[in-house]
């Protein structure tokens, strides 16, 4: 009788929810106590990895920024994935909020196949369910929202001219991802299809953690309130009459703290960059 000498891993894709450590699922946090190894993203508290992960785990920061040069390239995260599983290793995929919602997993579960690796999927919290709870915004309350869009405006051009039209005029509750600094843009173009003045925009900075700060305006005040502000990443953006119901139901003090929960990715330790950039090459 023969044995299989080398058996393949399995890679568990976890998200890690919006920033309070709490939330986070019993799956997510039995699987970090299992793992080997811990990729994870910058948007993860590192009270998370302090509190859950095995002491026996190695823990490789892959963190991506938009628009900022020291991200990790997605290649590299694909490669460590393919050379830990097939080295035999239970990994953890770790990847703030959920792995669904505006995450390069599809990339990754691509890789995955390709290879014949294992893999689950464990959901988290996103980032808009936590901004919205956090901010006592009911996304979809009655009388003032039946739906709600998760969106997003990384870059300028990706939604049209006719979907703006659609978007002024839904009464939809409208999340926008990944947006502050294109929030001119969101502003503008809503306002130029004339959205109805009782539909307020709120920007969430750093929901779900001590630093978060609640940021409320009428989209055609925003030119005398809100442009201009840097806003700490990560930031979500609320738009709909859901946002009037702010003021009445907000249960957490801001914060008004301009440091940072999530470590920016320019910070982290350029050494380990390189080390990781030089064992996936």
């Amino acid at each position: 009788m023969t044995t299989n000498a080398h058996t393949k891993g399995k890679v568990i894709l976890i998200g890690a929810g919006p920033g309070d450590p709490e939330l986070i699922t019993m799956k997510a946090v039995r699987y970090l106590q299992q793992a080997d190894i811990v990729l994870t993203d910058r948007l993860v508290s590192a009270e998370i990895i302090k509190q859950y992960v095995s002491e026996k785990a190695e823990v490789i920061y892959v963190g991506k920024q938009c628009r900022r040069g020291y991200s990790t390239p997605q290649e590299s995260i694909n490669a460590f994935l393919v050379e830990y599983a097939n080295a035999g290793k239970l990994v953890v995929r770790l990847k703030g909020g959920d792995v669904s919602i505006f995450s390069n997993i599809l990339d990754e579960l691509e890789t995955l196949v390709t290879n014949e690796i294992e893999y689950e999927i464990v959901p988290g919290v996103t980032a808009a369910l936590g901004a919205a709870a956090y901010a006592g915004i009911p996304l979809t309350a009655r009388e003032y929202s039946t739906a709600v869009r998760f969106l997003t405006l990384y870059k300028s051009d990706i939604v049209t001219a006719e979907y703006w039209k659609e978007l002024a005029a839904t009464t939809d509750t409208l999340v926008f991802y990944m947006s502050s600094e294109t929030l001119n843009s969101v502003v503008e173009n809503l306002t130029l299809n004339n959205i109805d003045a009782d539909k307020l925009l709120a920007v969430v900075e750093q929901a779900t953690t001590p630093l978060q700060t609640v940021h409320v305006t009428s989209l055609y005040d925003y030119a005398t309130t809100l442009k201009g502000q840097n806003f700490i990443s990560p930031s979500l953006v609320i738009i709909g009459k859901v946002v009037q119901l702010h003021e009445k139901f907000s249960w957490l003090t801001n914060s008004g703290s301009k440091e940072h929960y999530f470590k920016p990715v320019g910070k982290i330790d350029t050494d380990i960059q390189e080390q990781q950039t030089k064992r996936a090459s």
